[in-house]
């Protein structure tokens, strides 16, 4: 397979790293009902999300002090920790603008990068980690094709991730937010999928 131009795309195959997707009204699976889900890597071979509007009841103090990392400033210790997917849901993530080095990082885009090891927790807890950060226990997945599949049947609705949609939209609009980044009410779509 050609690598991938400038816009992601190879032939009629686009990958939607660093998009947002966006569940219908009409999405049926639970784990997925008005969840707004950041797309960290999507290739050939399948994709992996984060969902960013589904807060636990549980703050991140909560995962500092399983840890042992004590001392947190309060307006980090009381973040929320969010329900990332279905998959492996004891798994932490963390989605945070460029900042530091970490043992286990990846760049999603110029403004997210993706860091699974614990010493961004570390930096966290003490106050040194990045200023915009999100926490996250499980994520979504895709096989190869699947998730091109479900946008094709009108399961998902997809664009480009902002930083302030990451970061500072609260959680609970989200997901209206996110579609209006595309000039789309939700509100006044039928939950009924079909095509044109």
């Amino acid at each position: 397979m050609a690598g991938a131009t400038d816009n992601g795309s190879l032939g009629e195959v686009t990958y939607l790293t660093g998009h947002l997707l966006i569940a219908m009204p009409a999405m049926a699976d639970p784990n997925f009902v008005r969840s707004v889900t950041y797309i960290c890597e999507h290739t050939d071979q399948g994709a992996l999300g984060i969902v960013i509007n589904r807060p636990l009841e549980m703050a991140l103090g909560e995962v500092f002090q399983q840890l042992a990392l004590e001392g947190a400033p309060a307006a980090v210790a009381d973040q929320p920790v969010l329900r990332g997917g279905p998959v492996q849901g004891e798994r932490g993530f963390v989605l945070h603008e460029p900042a530091g080095k970490w043992d286990s990082t990846v760049e999603v885009s110029a403004f997210v990068h993706l860091t699974t090891s614990q010493d961004i927790l570390a930096a966290l807890a003490r106050g040194t980690g990045p200023k915009r950060a999100l926490m996250a226990l499980g994520y979504a997945g895709w096989g190869a094709g699947q998730l091109e599949m479900e946008i094709g049947a009108n399961a998902w609705l997809s664009v480009p991730a902002t930083a302030t949609l990451l970061f500072d939209t609260p959680f609970e609009a989200r997901w209206a937010a996110a579609a209006g980044l595309l000039g789309i009410n939700l509100a006044t779509m039928s939950p009924e999928a079909g095509h044109a």
